[in-house]
């Protein structure tokens, strides 16, 4: 079936449980966030709407629910950079030093070793926020491999299952490029460029493990989403009773939004830590292949991009120290 134990996985996420109450907290205040802004808007144009008919006020308050939600949104997009640096890269490096046999603070100091961490193979957000763009374009790119090999079968059937089986997998990039992130701070990479290029490629040639485990770890996270989506809809159709005007869709949309604050806050970290554990273990000993980097320079030219920006990067990072050169990986104990 999968190639990773989920008591391990269970038993990671219970030492790193500091940053798993930290991702609820910001996870959860985003979902909050949601709602009270939402709720916020709905509430100011319904009281515009008093200025006019029924209708009128029922559409105003519609509108002034949806002009919260949207400026909800858009704060949380430009902070993507701080939670991607801060929560998803500290998480994933703690996971890390767990995976490599080492011991890790407990409580707030967890956090504050993991930010340490990242600072060091990170020096700014922006580099990891750009690296990890140009990864999730590559990643998309080697699952369109489904796409080419079941163009040569000319089965409707199997192109059918193929065609649920890629959608699966698309929906898994989120998990696959913070594994790729895990490379460069378990290899402890001084140029985040050259780490993501040499950590894909790695990939590619092992694509074939990669994608069975991608696959069985989507169908569980979404499935867990869903049950959490179901016990969601009562409490937030609750809500939305609290909120005037015709937001009948509202229950809808807000056990959307809890259902996947719980996925990224609890579910998503299990599946990060099993996906890690299978990466690992089927690179160990195993060295980039030069032809899995051609064929992925020219799948994609955000691979290339990547390429081009590991060659710039002139071997630096924040302190000015040289850059280690790619080698064969063997994950320690």
């Amino acid at each position: 079936m999968w190639d990773f134990s989920i008591g391990r996985a269970l038993g990671l996420m219970a030492k790193t449980w500091p940053f798993i109450v930290f991702r609820m907290v910001v996870y959860f205040g985003i979902a909050a966030a949601y709602v009270l802004v939402t709720g916020t808007g709905a509430g100011i144009g319904w009281g515009i709407g008093a200025f006019g008919d029924a209708d009128f006020q029922a559409t105003s308050s519609i509108w002034g629910g949806v002009a919260g939600f949207a400026l909800t949104a858009g704060v949380i997009y430009f902070l993507r950079e701080y939670i991607l640096y801060v929560v998803k890269a500290g998480h994933i490096a703690v996971l890390s030093e767990l995976m490599e046999g080492r011991e890790i603070p407990a409580g707030r100091a967890q956090i504050d070793h993991a930010s340490a961490i990242v600072k060091e193979r990170f020096a700014e957000a922006s580099v990891l926020f750009g690296a990890d763009q140009l990864v999730k374009g590559v990643l998309r790119a080697i699952t369109g491999l489904v796409n080419g090999i079941a163009a040569l079968i000319p089965i409707p059937a199997i192109q059918s299952l193929t065609g649920v089986l890629r959608a699966f997998l698309n929906l898994s990039v989120g998990l696959l490029d913070e594994v790729i992130m895990a490379y460069a701070i378990r290899t402890k990479s001084t140029n985040p460029w050259d780490s993501a290029k040499t950590a894909l490629v790695l990939y590619g040639q092992n694509y074939k493990v990669m994608f069975k485990n991608a696959a069985w770890l989507t169908v569980i996270t979404y499935g867990l989403a869903f049950v959490v989506f179901l016990v969601m809809l009562a409490p937030a159709a609750a809500l939305v009773w609290f909120m005037p005007g015709g937001w009948s869709a509202g229950g809808f949309v807000f056990a959307l939004i809890f259902a996947w604050a719980v996925k990224v806050a609890l579910i998503e970290p299990f599946a990060i830590a099993c996906m890690m554990e299978v990466y690992f273990k089927t690179i160990a000993g195993q060295a980039p292949d030069p032809a899995w980097d051609n064929r992925l320079s020219g799948m994609t030219k955000k691979f290339v991009e990547l390429k081009d920006k590991a060659a710039a990067y002139v071997g630096r990072r924040f302190g000015g120290a040289p850059a280690q050169p790619p080698s064969s990986f063997t994950p320690q104990a």
